[in-house]
């Protein structure tokens, strides 16, 4: 199996795809690799390196051969054309497996180039916005047009549901619902959870609000910036993370945006506290007392309502995706007042311990176990059904 990655970069698509496909590879029924686009790209004010990636480093620790075409977002290549020294790179690759994944459906300009060999491919999509993908979904359909696509996972309803209401035939779209490591996810024990926050440099009392996003409008960081500013105005002890890519103080248009928020009250700020990516974030999370999603669009069954349910934080949403029937009975939905939005954390934080029994009765339902038992069922089926047929290597 061969998968199709645009790049290396901070972001819920990558992680998932990448348990996926290193848990189906240590599994032996499967081998897979990972040919990537670029080996560098620009995002949210960030050159992100595919060598620095965790998600690379776990590919490679699992066993996957990971490789790039290259390209860098620095080197001004035009995005819609390939060479032909990178059209028979992916060539070589594509011809070595049975079936090919794409991540997401920026790949499959590559598949659709009349050098990418026949072979049965599935897209992975995760997002729910199509229309704001760019060319991308006019590539997706042209490949399911040319009869390219075997199956499309979808990890959400809302996505499934947004791609057929854009013209996707309905036959190819199949949901598998997101999962997580729920051995790395978990609660800590209120002993280590006063160690870590001592750790953090913050107080073993008061409420913290997590917010993990990279710096993008589709995940609104302003209004979780104004939302931020109310709620450390009402709680003195309370304070704010920000986690992800251009969440840091190297990011002037986060630092715009804290300016504009806080300029009348900058003694607030010193609460707010700019992180950046971590790649600890199950530490984060169980020391968090509320994990915070303030998109505006696009969000399918975002990880970091999952992730921090499953180290006990309440999770406190915008109503996107698949959002609100995954914090169903473990958290809250809001709309887009920043004040109703601060008022909701204070009200999650205070019901934590009230909900600690239903967010342990959920953990099955998120478990990456299911979800890689998805993905493989999905596979094994493309494979039985146009694999045999197409593949002559």
């Amino acid at each position: 199996m061969l998968s199709l990655y645009e790049g290396f970069f901070s972001g819920g698509a990558r992680a998932l795809h990448s348990t996926v496909v290193a848990g189906l590879h240590q599994a032996g029924r499967q081998q897979h690799s990972v040919l990537s686009i670029h080996h560098e790209m620009r995002r949210e004010a960030t050159l992100q390196r595919m060598v620095d990636d965790p998600r690379y480093r776990a590919l490679r620790a699992a066993g996957v051969r990971v490789t790039s075409l290259g390209r860098s977002t620095e080197a001004g290549h035009d995005p819609r054309t390939f060479t032909e020294t990178e059209l028979a790179a992916a060539s070589r690759h594509a011809l070595s497996a049975h079936v090919v994944l794409s991540l997401k459906e920026q790949p499959l300009r590559l598949v659709n180039t009349d050098a990418f060999p026949a072979r049965p491919v599935i897209a992975c999509l995760h997002r729910s916005d199509p229309e704001h993908q760019g060319q991308a979904l006019g590539d997706l359909l042209r490949a399911a047009d040319a009869g390219r696509l075997a199956s499309i996972v979808c990890c959400a309803e809302s996505t499934r549901d947004a791609y057929r209401a854009a013209g996707v035939p309905g036959h190819l779209l199949r949901v598998v619902p997101n999962g997580i490591n729920l051995a790395r996810f978990r609660p800590a024990s209120g002993a280590r959870r006063l160690a870590l926050r001592g750790a953090m440099d913050l107080p073993s009392n008061g409420t913290v609000v997590t917010y993990a996003a990279r710096y993008d409008a589709m995940k609104n960081p302003a209004l979780l910036v104004r939302a931020a500013r109310q709620f450390l105005a009402h709680e003195p002890a309370g304070h704010v993370l920000m986690c992800g890519a251009g969440m840091s103080s190297a990011n002037p248009d986060l630092v715009a945006d804290v300016a504009t928020a806080f300029a009348d009250r900058p003694d607030l700020v010193a609460r707010l506290h700019l992180m950046g990516v971590r790649h600890d974030m199950e530490l984060v999370y169980a020391i968090s007392d509320v994990v915070a999603l303030t998109s505006a669009f696009g969000e399918a069954a975002p990880l970091c309502l999952i992730e921090g349910a499953m180290c006990g934080a309440v999770p406190v949403t915008t109503p996107v995706g698949d959002s609100a029937s995954i914090v169903e009975r473990i958290g809250f939905v809001t709309g887009y007042d920043p004040s109703e939005i601060a008022a909701t954390w204070i009200e999650a934080a205070a019901r934590r311990a009230e909900l600690e029994g239903a967010r342990t009765a959920a953990r099955p339902r998120f478990s990456h176990v299911r979800m890689i038992a998805g993905y493989a069922s999905v596979i094994e089926r493309a494979y039985r059904d146009t694999g045999m047929r197409m593949v002559r290597v």
